[in-house]
């Protein structure tokens, strides 16, 4: 690994002028490490179903945060709107369309339907490092739907997957499904984001307030997002709340923070306003750059590791007849199909309807939630079809979406500036 992690930043020039995403590369290299040639890493994902869905937790966790730290669109913002339709209307037409297939097709239960659906509905918003939106106030409507999406849709797609395991037995629903309404739909999403964003805006005041009245809480601004990651997820899930949501929101509400404004002296109302700028400490700005520069660095890290893994997982999916149809039709018909609910009447032309519709690329939510499903005990026959159409589907998007990035954005930005 750490011959790997050298030969990455001596080639990383090369690399860089290669029509090729980093993902693309860790994918091909895991493979090689992986039993189908060096047999350097081993991560059967049926032995090894609780070790590999915390790491995949942990990644998707790092993501989350990074995600929500780079949209500085405020909330009530009405570029908002699409991102949370594409994560909730999408993401329900996505699991809908691939449960019926697998009921009529692949001859799955409506259970195992729901859960492989449910599965493959998230998208991620790291692997999409093409087309992912520039920080600020004021970034490009395609990169900031995608990565609002992807941001928001790993937590909505949670009680889909609890909703798949409650049907085939292994998760308890309630009377008429009550419980699942209430607490895994209606509950689990909204506390999540409540709970992110006041544990995210209250941590970044009092971190600014301590700085800029006291001269306290210098420095370890690494602390401070891991720290919040840690604290987000875990109070949501001692709350029953959706953790991915809530780390999410702590990001979005961290970067949120502001200077506060302080009195200004006799002096200082003397000086000139240049000078005073000059003397001004941003520690907010500071704050929010330190952290996200950081957590940059352990999103890539953790990219890394999980691309990884997925490629060395590939030779434990069977590949089972309908992977050759069936992954085409996920990311050719139903990714653009599931998107036409979102986008509709939203003002969009036809060029950002096509790039949202075919850039909905698959990932490492999509890992986390298989591994859940494993853990949770799905009979050998679901895991490995489950397995098999996860990974290959995932495999496939990492390859043609990153193949496709930059011939496409450069179609795109050419009439859009």
């Amino acid at each position: 690994m750490g011959v790997l992690l050298i030969a990455m930043v001596l080639s990383s020039t090369l690399l860089g002028r290669l029509p090729l995403s980093n993902a693309m590369v860790y994918l091909a290299l895991g493979w090689l490490l992986g039993p189908a040639a060096l047999g350097v890493l081993r991560p059967d994902p049926f032995m090894y179903a609780p070790l590999l869905e915390r790491l995949s937790e942990i990644a998707v966790l790092i993501s989350l945060f990074s995600v929500g730290m780079q949209l500085g669109v405020p909330v009530r913002d009405p570029r908002w709107w699409l991102p949370l339709r594409l994560a909730v209307f999408s993401m329900v037409a996505m699991v809908a369309m691939v449960a019926a297939i697998g009921v009529w097709v692949l001859g799955l239960s409506l259970g195992a339907a729901v859960l492989l659906g449910a599965i493959l509905a998230p998208t991620d918003p790291v692997l999409a490092s093409g087309v992912q939106s520039q920080p600020g106030t004021s970034p490009d409507r395609l990169g900031f739907s995608l990565a609002g999406e992807g941001g928001l849709n790993d937590g909505t797609s949670y009680p889909m997957v609890m909703l798949g395991l409650g049907l085939l037995g292994l998760h308890p629903l309630g009377e008429r499904m009550l419980h699942w309404w209430t607490m895994e739909f209606l509950w689990s999403m909204a506390a999540g984001l409540a709970i992110g964003a006041a544990l995210g805006a209250g941590t970044g005041r009092l971190v600014v307030y301590l700085r800029s009245r006291h001269k306290e809480a210098a420095g370890l601004n690494e602390f401070l997002g891991i720290g919040l990651i840690g604290m987000a997820y875990g109070t949501a899930q001692l709350s029953l709340a959706s953790g991915f949501l809530a780390v999410f929101a702590a990001g979005l509400a961290l970067q949120r923070v502001r200077e506060l404004p302080r009195a200004v002296t006799g002096k200082e109302m003397l000086a000139p306003p240049v000078v005073l700028m000059a003397g001004a400490t941003l520690h907010a700005s500071d704050m929010r750059d330190s952290v996200h520069g950081f957590n940059e660095q352990l999103e890539r890290l953790a990219e890394l590791a999980l691309v990884l893994m997925v490629g060395a997982m590939l030779p434990y999916a069977k590949p089972v007849t309908p992977v050759w149809w069936f992954v085409p039709l996920v990311l050719l018909v139903l990714r653009p199909v599931s998107t036409l609910p979102a986008v509709w009447g939203r003002h969009a032309d036809w060029r950002l309807r096509a790039m949202i519709g075919w850039f909905g690329i698959r990932g490492i939510g999509s890992i986390f939630y298989m591994l859940l499903a494993l853990r949770h005990g799905i009979d050998p026959a679901t895991a490995a079809t489950v397995v098999s159409l996860t990974l290959w589907t995932v495999a496939a998007s990492i390859i043609v979406h990153g193949i496709t990035v930059l011939p496409l954005m450069k179609r795109y930005i050419g009439p859009h500036g």
